[in-house]
């Protein structure tokens, strides 16, 4: 087999929680050698958001919850205490060997530890050195802590998310994942390998990458932003209704709902003919799609009671004769039950310590020639502390010194 695209990289990662986490993550499926920095004791701060936790063998509470296992896994662990010179020394010497060196800490504070860009640029010219923050490194809100909640509300998703307003539960809503984080982690990943490919292919050298969630919230609106700069009108809560075609939304059926989505003229009068309703194909109201954006509201109270009419199967097998995509609202255990994602194979199965088969979600990209097979467990707090401190000279007497300090 190929090696991995990524083969031969090596990740300084100071990230904790979610964005900067999980875009190490991806980059450790990929091939690369990701070393995380955890604090002796607690570790990342995910590891205390809650359960579910893991079943420890001996029944002993543990920090290896569903939270921290999402975004850690291809990784090494290593407990380093970061306020001590001690631990300090030991990160400037990991950062001397390592291509990437990637920190989500409140701006400015890993200057007063020597632990910023110009530090570890002074020992490490080529390094590219990666700031994952809420708001950025400049600007007014740079020092401010960001959460993805926070920038869902200040980045104007939540203003477009929820019901249509007049509808019950109507007003600003919050998108169930952290959506943000995830798209920030993407972000993130994409600046590192371009900084990455600049530096080896058109002799660039390294430099300071500086990713927020508040700007990619803001990018991410994409099209719905784009009618605000276009016409100054912030466009309405939709609820599920789509924001292109129509009519597309969620639909109700004798036993349940779906979703569907008309994308263009002939799929529109497709759908009509499958809901024994061809005469709207040839309504003015409904000719065009603009036509039917301009009368939403109508459409989408025909469609709603022509789907009443019979179950979820049913209308879902027809719309696939016809070409028209729709799809069930499948909840977790469905979305793995389904044989498509089956076959994709996007639960990973690894070996923990604590449970021989735990289940992972894998990594969503495919290559023909470098597949990503290789899915290690999220490590256990500390466990390769020993492992990585002996490539920088520290023997296990030194180590067991340090622990007895708790500087690792």
């Amino acid at each position: 087999m190929s090696a991995l695209p990524l083969e031969g990289i090596k990740i300084l990662d100071l990230t904790r929680v979610l964005a900067g986490p999980l875009s190490a993550q991806m980059l450790g499926d990929l091939g690369a050698e990701v070393i995380k920095i955890e604090r002796p004791g607690g570790g990342d701060d995910a590891r205390a958001f809650g359960p579910p936790y893991l079943q420890d063998p001996e029944g002993k509470a543990n920090n290896n919850n569903s939270f921290y296992l999402c975004a850690n896994r291809n990784k090494k662990s290593v407990t380093v205490n970061i306020a001590s010179p001690e631990g300090q020394d030991i990160i400037r010497e990991l950062a001397k060997s390592c291509d990437v060196m990637m920190e989500n800490y409140k701006v400015g504070d890993l200057k007063r530890y020597r632990l910023d860009y110009e530090s570890i640029k002074a020992i490490n010219p080529g390094i590219i050195y990666c700031s994952v923050t809420g708001f950025g490194q400049t600007g007014p809100y740079a020092p401010r802590a960001g959460y993805d909640a926070i920038l869902q509300a200040m980045g104007g998703l939540m203003s477009v998310t929820g019901h249509i307003d007049g509808e019950p539960g109507e007003g600003p809503m919050k998108v169930g994942p952290s959506i943000v984080d995830y798209m920030t982690g993407m972000n993130t990943s994409i600046g590192i390998l371009s900084a990455l490919f600049h530096r080896k292919v058109n002799g660039g050298e390294g430099q300071h990458v500086d990713v927020c969630l508040f700007d990619t919230v803001i990018a991410s609106l994409s099209h719905w932003l784009q009618i605000y700069l276009v016409n100054g009108v912030t466009p309405p809560r939709r609820g599920t209704w789509g924001n292109g075609g129509m009519p597309a939304g969620v639909f109700r059926a004798t036993d349940g709902e779906l979703m569907l989505v008309v994308g263009n003229d002939g799929q529109f009068a497709r759908t009509c003919a499958v809901l024994g309703a061809p005469e709207l194909a040839t309504d003015s109201r409904f000719l065009k799609n603009n036509d039917r954006v301009v009368h939403g509201k109508e459409i989408m109270a025909i469609f709603a009671g022509l789907f009443l009419k019979k179950p979820v199967a049913y209308w879902l097998d027809e719309l696939e004769k016809a070409g028209v995509p729709s799809g069930p609202i499948n909840n977790f255990e469905q979305v793995f039950s389904d044989p498509h994602v089956q076959s994709r194979g996007m639960r990973v199965k690894v070996e923990h310590p604590f449970e021989p088969e735990l289940s992972l979600i894998r990594n969503a990209i495919s290559f023909s020639g470098t597949p990503v097979k290789d899915y290690r467990a999220p490590p256990l707090l500390g466990a390769h502390t020993r492992e990585v401190l002996a490539t920088i000279g520290y023997d296990d007497a030194r180590v067991e010194a340090l622990k007895a300090q708790k500087i690792v």
